[in-house]
């Protein structure tokens, strides 16, 4: 395998949860991601499908608790989930909170100092991780993103900014509107600088009005999310989806928090969503 250091792997539902690590060009130093292998994967090449996870995350966490390998394996699907930020890069700071720097890099490219020699989650997510795995695991051409929270924000940006590369896209509680949030305002401020001109190529509220994505986007929000209206702002999403013709399929579930007993309630769904769109013809 090509700069890949095999940490661990485990047999899970007929296939294997590998968990590596490499050093990352975009993000100047050592990234760590788990990949879901199904079954299939010994025989063929599979599409693969790509979870980004929220502040404080780690690789780990998609894999450990979303309970999404039954569903993989089934459809057939590849899962990968990398690591949510740069770590122990030295900058002062970086783990000052939980909420900006370590763990949450919030799948931008930051372009201010001290951050712009480490953090840039969107070329790694979007450009060098995907070429990664093409050359180290059997997947096809075909891939998905989906995300949760600060990961939700991060898909559906990945997505709607190339929707050449994503055939299907879907989130968990996602930052909708970054620009309109607190969480945002922090990351972008910090990573980005003061020119809100620059925070619009990563806030999809913004994005999708200006080029909508081709293809159907599901979200599931939890109505008891304690960060519903005041971080998320599925609103402000779905009145922009409205106002350009974008297919959304928003769903608001009664009772449901942000947590991943959430999103273990509706990894069937995203995983049969995803199946579908890449399994399909465009």
């Amino acid at each position: 395998m090509t700069d890949l250091t095999l940490i661990s792997e485990t047999t899970c539902f007929g296939g294997t949860i590998g968990f590596y690590s490499h050093t990352s060009k975009a993000c100047n130093g050592t990234m760590k991601f788990s990949v879901y292998q199904p079954p299939q994967a010994k025989t063929r090449s599979l599409p693969v499908l790509y979870f980004l996870s929220g502040l404080t995350c780690t690789e780990e966490n998609f894999m450990a608790k979303a309970g999404a390998q039954q569903f993989a394996a089934q459809h057939g699907l590849v899962l990968v989930a990398p690591d949510t930020s740069p770590r122990d890069t030295g900058i002062p700071g970086e783990d000052a909170d939980w909420d900006f720097g370590t763990g949450a890099g919030f799948y931008v490219d930051a372009t201010t100092e001290p951050w712009q020699k480490h953090y840039r989650m969107y070329s790694y997510v979007v450009e060098e991780l995907p070429a990664l795995i093409a050359q180290n695991f059997p997947v096809t051409d075909r891939q998905g993103i989906f995300g949760h929270s600060m990961g939700g924000h991060g898909a559906l940006v990945c997505a709607l900014r190339n929707p050449d590369r994503y055939q299907s896209v879907s989130a968990f509680a996602p930052i909708a509107a970054p620009m309109q949030c607190a969480w945002g305002q922090k990351a972008f401020s910090n990573y980005l600088g003061d020119n809100t001109e620059d925070w619009r190529r990563y806030d999809a509220s913004q994005l999708v009005r200006v080029a909508p994505y081709p293809r159907m986007i599901l979200i599931d929000q939890g109505r008891s999310d304690r960060f519903l209206t005041s971080q998320l702002l599925p609103q402000e999403f779905e009145k922009a989806c409205a106002e350009v013709g974008q297919s959304l399929n928003l769903r608001m579930q009664e009772g449901y928090d942000h947590s991943y007993y959430f999103i273990a309630t509706f990894m069937e769904d995203h995983i049969q969503h995803h199946a579908e769109a890449l399994y399909g013809s465009d």
